[in-house]
């Protein structure tokens, strides 16, 4: 978790792109989760940065360390990839959970665990599971994608999940406080810490929503 002053680092000229191209309105689509879904919160992942950036109305909130995909970006199911391009918060799983709470098959088993414990890696603390918005992450869901609390702390920042998008504990719990089910997640692979937007990250985000570019 990052520090407000720290998010200076996010370039505003890329949050302006993500505006003018629609990310920040509060009229985002809800189709999936009918009126209810959460329009005001959407978070932008970075594969380049391995970070999560957290924008609740159209205003950079928090930024977090993350681990996507050893295997690299993609869909295929069977693949291990972290798919690329709109999904939503399909699903909130582990209200209250203690720090470390193992989860399997999205079901507490009452084991808690600390951070970086030897030879384990469950998901912990909190899940967040994702379904895709389009057809190259489609299959999200059912590949069960989801952003999730990992006890391997010190390997957040570096590429090291098999599809998941991974946090500390108590980050994915922080996270998962601040949205609701419907809200947007924007997996990129351009960066959102450099002085301008590059040139993948823009057409990214333009991909998005071609409608609107």
């Amino acid at each position: 978790m990052t520090p407000f002053p720290a998010l200076r680092l996010i370039s505003l000229g890329f949050i302006s792109l993500l505006a003018a191209v629609g990310l920040s309105s509060c009229g985002t689509d809800t189709s999936l989760f009918g009126s209810g879904g959460d329009a005001r919160n959407k978070m932008i992942v970075s594969v380049r940065d391995q970070k999560m950036l957290l924008v609740r109305d159209g205003t950079p909130v928090k930024s977090y360390k993350i681990s996507t995909s050893k295997f690299g970006v993609g869909d295929r199911p069977g693949s291990n990839c972290t798919p690329l391009g709109r999904l939503q918060v399909a699903k909130k799983i582990g209200d209250n959970a203690a720090m470390g709470s193992v989860f399997k098959a999205r079901r507490a088993t009452g084991e808690v665990i600390k951070p970086n414990s030897p030879g384990r890696d469950p998901v912990v603390t909190r899940i967040m599971w994702l379904t895709g918005t389009e057809i190259r992450n489609h299959n999200a869901f059912k590949r069960t994608i989801y952003i999730h609390g990992t006890p391997e702390e010190r390997r957040l920042g570096t590429p090291a999940s098999y599809g998941c998008i991974r946090m500390g504990s108590r980050d994915v719990a922080d996270l998962y406080a601040r949205i609701s089910k419907g809200a947007d997640v924007f997996i990129i692979r351009g960066s959102i810490q450099t002085g301008k937007p590059d040139s993948a990250a823009a057409s990214a985000v333009k991909t998005l929503f071609p409608s609107r570019s």
